[in-house]
């Protein structure tokens, strides 16, 4: 009877191998563009907005050397599994793990939730920033530093309604037009600019200078080392652990692990593409961007407000980085608007690739074609980031969450999706990877084609023992269970 499992299970996996290209409209052209879509996913508001304010608040250089070495063990391992799934399989996230093995499709299906959830309010987030760059744009910088700007911006139905649908519309005609003419094209375009523009601001911070009212003198280079020198004060076992899930929950919003988008974009690329060698260019791509937007906002807030600034927490980006270029003066308009136009290309192609990813699903579900499918998802999202919108207003709630916080609409949406979901899929997909199927069945399709996979071991040890520990512990924290203890 064992023999009959085993040759049952060698004759699935080789079918699983034949299955590529399987109703595949189209793919990406070669490793450049994939690396360029794939980063373009990767880098978004996450790296710009939610990177910086965690470094200012768990030790600066602390969190960053944390960072790095679980974005290149946990996001390594969890990055490498969902790319080799989508390009092993041909398939988007709720087909492919059925292929792996059949009773696992609701994990497929649990993925694939968790996109249509973020995309509810990627769009209004996006739409924030397009506000931004509208403001900056009619010399409106002094107002936007206002502290009622961004409030009564997000509770003005119509104003933030109409934002989110402009942001919307464009995410879905980038989408609309396929994988290389569409998604790859202006990646190709995006991300090299987006670089260029972050490197830029990165480098102004550090020649900034500002004497405040009590005759302080601060400098960028000063803040630099506020964000690279590691701050042990205070190190308790409590704060290191938080330290710890702050990092692992960025990597999430990060890499866009776990949450299907990278196996749909698995799915489209060739097998005679390196996926090691992407994976590391993906993560150096992303880390290094992540970085430099700590570089350029942390030294400016340090600059023009002292440490106390940097505890801004989440309102870092629309309240008082504002502040900062209205403190720069007439040069503040021009950095402030070239800053809001970065940030929005990088939500761009992340919004992109979770439209895209549930566009792909759609079309293996309905068996439909791409354009119909775009139109009536652009639709049934530009009503969810209306309603979405509108929830700082019209539709406005006060929730108490698992982790202590109040939440409104789009507060409830990003925890039941990033903070929840995204653990518990890591944690299964880890089990599912590690212990069901074998971790050579995904080491066998980096090394397709007799490529070589140099951290093989590592990732072998990482997916069966490390991951799933990890993620049990992270999934026990954002759900508050781990706070009954303290």
């Amino acid at each position: 009877m064992g023999n009959n499992g085993s040759e049952s299970n060698i004759k699935h996996m080789k079918n699983v191998k034949h299955t590529k290209h399987r109703k595949k409209e189209g793919g990406f052209s070669g490793q450049i563009g994939f690396v360029m879509a794939a980063a373009g996913s990767a880098v978004g508001v996450g790296n710009l907005w939610r990177f910086p304010y965690l470094a200012a608040k768990d030790g600066g250089g602390l969190f960053l050397l944390i960072y790095l070495i679980l974005a290149f063990t946990f996001g390594f391992t969890l990055l490498t599994s969902d790319i080799a799934v989508g390009r092993r399989t041909g398939r988007n996230s709720i087909n492919a793990y059925s292929e792996m093995s059949p009773k696992w499709r609701f994990l497929g299906i649990v993925t694939f939730l968790v996109p249509v959830l973020i995309m509810t309010y990627y769009a209004v987030i996006g739409g924030w920033i397009v506000r931004y760059v509208v403001a900056f744009l009619a010399g409106q910088g002094n107002d936007a530093a206002l502290d009622t700007f961004f409030g009564g911006f997000i509770t003005s139905p119509i104003q933030s309604s109409m934002f989110a649908i402009i942001f919307m519309l464009i995410t879905a005609w980038v989408v609309f037009n396929g994988v290389e003419k569409g998604i790859e094209k202006y990646s190709r375009i995006l991300m090299p600019v987006l670089l260029l523009m972050i490197v830029a601001i990165a480098i102004f911070s550090l020649t900034l200078k500002n004497t405040d009212a009590n005759g302080v003198t601060r400098t960028g280079l000063q803040g630099l080392a506020v964000y690279l020198t590691p701050d042990f004060s205070h190190l308790t076992f409590g704060r290191l652990m938080q330290i710890l899930l702050d990092a692992m929950s960025q990597i999430f919003f990060s890499l866009s692990v776990s949450m299907g988008i990278m196996i749909t974009y698995g799915s489209y690329i060739k097998k005679d593409v390196d996926i090691n060698t992407s994976i590391h260019q993906i993560e150096i791509f992303d880390s290094g961007v992540a970085f430099l937007a700590g570089m350029m906002i942390i030294p400016a807030i340090f600059v023009f407000e002292g440490i106390e600034g940097m505890g801004a927490g989440p309102s870092l980006m629309f309240v008082s980085l504002p502040k900062v270029f209205h403190s720069m003066g007439i040069i503040g308009t021009f950095v402030g608007l070239l800053f809001f136009l970065m940030a929005g290309f990088a939500a761009l192609t992340s919004c992109v690739s979770v439209l895209e990813t549930i566009v792909a699903n759609c079309m293996e579900i309905f068996h439909t074609r791409r354009k119909p499918t775009t139109l009536v998802l652009t639709v049934v999202y530009t009503i969810a980031s209306v309603i979405v919108a509108l929830g700082y207003s019209t539709f406005y709630i006060e929730l108490p969450l698992p982790n202590g916080s109040t939440a409104q609409i789009l507060d409830l949406m990003d925890y039941i999706s990033n903070s929840f979901m995204m653990p518990f899929i890591s944690l299964l997909s880890s089990i599912l990877i590690g212990w069901v199927i074998g971790p050579d069945w995904i080491i066998e399709e980096v090394e397709y084609g007799g490529k070589k996979f140099g951290l093989k071991r590592l990732y072998a040890v990482m997916i069966r023992y490390i991951v799933p520990v990890m993620m049990f512990i992270l999934f026990l924290q954002s759900a508050g269970i781990l706070s009954w203890f303290e």
